[in-house]
């Protein structure tokens, strides 16, 4: 279904009949159970079949604002693997935006295309490879300019994985759908957006675990920023466990791969590897740990499919 620019605020995203709430299922699991924790899945993957998980909460947000400003092209960021990447694209094609995707790795021009980046050609998103260096000042105004201006200028810019401020107001909702549904509530993090929100979101007595898939020890001052934007300060409680990045983005590890193989054999639910099962494994960790008290009820959130 495509639609006109002008039209793809919240009528046109409602046309796209998005699965919302998400469901929210238990999960039995016997590395749970025997420590007195229940286990559900909150199954945002299930949102939409192009627009999984967070990429709706985030996107929705900025397509409206798009729209309201009357922008036609959105401008934004990813490594040659971003799920962001590919849920912009889509966005696109399916509303009627133009789509210019910031491509990090020059030398990636004249390779083939890989999958991702092939579908996000397939929809339409123009792709634009940069140098490393220059991708990691693309926030500075000076080389932001020049970008939109090979863009082609009046571009809305979505920045790199969607989080801004209205990315979180739109998480927000996530945290307000799990209201009194459990005590605990794990999410994987790569900018953070989905993690601020959500916390904001959830009730007293809740609190909410991040599970960041990059290394660094960065995250946590981006998620107070991204709070900080959206709400003017700090927001409902919650913590970063910073064990289970495997290596780094894009990285697993032998011990990650046995892991949600065998959650898969246990429960016949292949697992995102890069997100997902990396979530998963530290929660059921955590768990094992004796990290939450017997009768907590703990959620994780699903937020993409392999």
């Amino acid at each position: 279904m495509t639609s006109h620019p002008s039209a793809a605020g919240s009528a046109g995203l409602a046309g796209l009949r998005p699965r919302l709430p998400s469901p929210l299922v238990e999960l039995p699991d016997e590395r749970f159970a025997r420590h007195g924790v229940r286990l559900l899945l909150k199954r945002d993957d299930l949102i939409h079949p192009e627009l999984p998980g967070n990429k709706w909460r985030k996107l929705a947000p900025n397509l409206e604002a798009a729209a309201g400003a009357g922008r036609r092209t959105l401008l934004t960021f990813g490594g040659a693997y971003s799920n962001h990447l590919r849920a912009t694209a889509a966005a696109g094609r399916l509303l009627g935006f133009a789509t210019v995707g910031v491509v990090r790795g020059e030398e990636l021009a004249d390779r083939p295309l890989n999958p991702s980046l092939r579908y996000c050609a397939a929809s339409g998103m123009r792709l634009l490879f940069t140098d490393r260096a220059t991708y990691r000042r693309k926030t500075e105004p000076e080389v932001l300019a020049g970008l939109v201006e090979r863009a082609g200028g009046d571009c809305f810019v979505v920045p790199e994985g969607g989080s801004n401020g209205a990315a979180v107001l739109g998480c927000a909702e996530l945290g307000r759908e799990l209201r009194g549904m459990a005590d605990v509530v794990g999410v994987a993090c790569g900018t953070g957006g989905t993690l601020a929100g959500l916390a904001a979101g959830l009730g007293e007595g809740q609190r909410a675990i991040g599970f960041p898939v990059l290394k660094g020890g960065f995250l946590g001052a981006e998620v107070e920023r991204l709070q900080e934007e959206a709400f003017g300060g700090r927001r409902g409680t919650w913590r970063l466990d910073e064990r289970f990045h495997c290596g780094g983005y894009a990285r697993t590890s032998p011990a990650l791969d046995a892991f949600a193989d065998d959650f898969t054999a246990r429960h016949g639910l292949p697992l995102e590897r890069l997100y997902v099962a990396k979530m998963l494994y530290g929660l059921t960790t955590l768990t094992e740990e004796g990290a939450f008290p017997r009768g907590t009820t703990a959620v994780a959130v699903i937020t993409g499919a392999p």
